[in-house]
């Protein structure tokens, strides 16, 4: 589908990698980016948000390179949206349905399918027009009398009734989710979660550490259902769970957010977080703000966390372990896809398990505890393993740099 990608400079961020970010979120949607408009504006238009003038110069460019929808890098209004597509006469989508509909296209499993789901009818029931024009109004008189509801009514309570049934259904696994973690909790299983902005790696140093075979893909949220695997870090910790989580981006639809709460939740309950960061991204420090910002949002930003700089070996970086003034492990340089730099990585999380409140339990316990959460070929010890489950046994050795 060719599509014409649409981004206003209002003085606010680095304007080129949001314009970069975007073609990448149309890409990964299945769009061909064919042309792209800027402007610079010091507020949005509040009826085309780009002003009328540059709403006819999209409109040239929609009629010389047959252009069949016309994509938004920010949040449009319904208004906004329905004056663009009235006086554009193509479809348009902004930046919130862009990425509903890639979350749409990846979800894979039950529990995400609904979390997209519900996003999306969030979404839409701001949008609903008035297409049903024979319906709108109830009309008097004999023979003229109306329907009794209008087809906008009729969709808008279809559209509410979904959304408390899929609310439901969400609560009953939020519930399983709580009986797993305390499961966790009465084993004093050390938890890990991987974070960071899309497409930083993180699935590929989940598989890296874990052996896990999680779908890897150079594009933006290439996965989003949370996954969980047991890792054996050696005699002195035990099992750790170590968690793959949903990728974030700049301006994450609050409906997104909301919906994803429960999968997000394996996030909020982690002893550690490992803030996956692309080195070799020059955005780096503003994707590090965002996914701090979403961390934040979620409740999540009390916990621990290391930050991992993978893809060392596009930022022709050196591994390295740093230290904070107060002892503790900062920074970590690895390189995921070419596993430099693990030792590490594994190296920090040891030191962090024996760190952690309850450590000593965890050692004398962890032995013979299995989490329900995790299917057969997750790896548990030593003693369930064999073959191709092999464990990946942690070595604890340490070295230290400095950027």
């Amino acid at each position: 589908m060719r599509a014409a990608l649409v981004g206003i400079d209002f003085g606010q961020g680095d304007f080129a990698a949001s314009v970069e970010e975007l073609m990448l979120l149309a890409r990964s949607a299945g769009a061909n980016p064919v042309t792209t408009i800027t402007a610079k504006r010091s507020s949005p238009d509040a009826a085309y948000f780009v002003g009328s003038g540059k709403a006819d110069e999209i409109k040239d460019a929609v009629l010389d390179n047959e252009i069949e929808i016309v994509i938004f890098n920010h949040a449009l209004s319904p208004a906004q949206q329905r004056n663009l597509e009235k006086r554009l006469e193509i479809r348009v989508l902004d930046r919130t349905s862009l990425i509903l509909d890639i979350f749409a296209q990846r979800a894979q499993s039950h529990e995400g399918k609904l979390q997209v789901e519900l996003a999306q009818l969030q979404h839409l029931a701001t949008r609903l027009i008035r297409g049903w024009t024979h319906l709108e109004r109830q009309k008097g008189g004999i023979g003229l009398r109306g329907p009794g509801e209008t087809q906008l009514e009729t969709d808008r309570r279809l559209i509410g009734d979904r959304v408390k049934a899929l609310r439901a259904r969400l609560e009953k696994l939020h519930k399983q989710r709580a009986t797993q973690r305390r499961a966790r909790g009465r084993s004093h299983t050390f938890s890990v979660s991987l974070v960071g902005y899309t497409n930083a790696g993180k699935s590929t140093l989940f598989n890296a550490l874990t052996k896990a075979g999680v779908y890897v893909a150079d594009q933006l949220f290439a996965t989003l259902d949370t996954t969980s695997r047991r890792v054996y870090l050696g005699e002195g910790v035990g099992n750790v769970v170590i968690s793959d989580t949903v990728g974030f981006v700049r301006e994450l639809p609050h409906q997104l957010v909301a919906a994803f709460r429960a999968t997000l939740e394996e996030t909020i309950h982690a002893d550690l977080l490992l803030h996956i960061v692309d080195a070799a991204s020059p955005a780096r420090m503003e994707q590090i703000e965002q996914v701090n910002l979403v961390l934040k949002e979620i409740g999540a930003d009390h916990i621990p966390q290391i930050l991992v700089w993978n893809k060392i070996d596009a930022a022709d970086l050196e591994p390295q372990l740093e230290r904070g003034e107060d002892g503790h492990v900062h920074r970590v340089f690895i390189s995921a896809r070419k596993g430099t730099g693990l030792d590490l990585l594994r190296a920090a999380i040891v030191e962090a398990a024996r760190n952690a409140p309850g450590a000593s339990q965890a050692v004398e316990q962890y032995e013979g505890q299995y989490d329900g959460q995790y299917d057969e070929q997750d790896d548990a010890g030593p003693e369930q393993s064999s073959g191709a489950d092999q464990v990946d046994t942690i070595s604890t050795s340490t070295h230290h740099g400095s950027s």
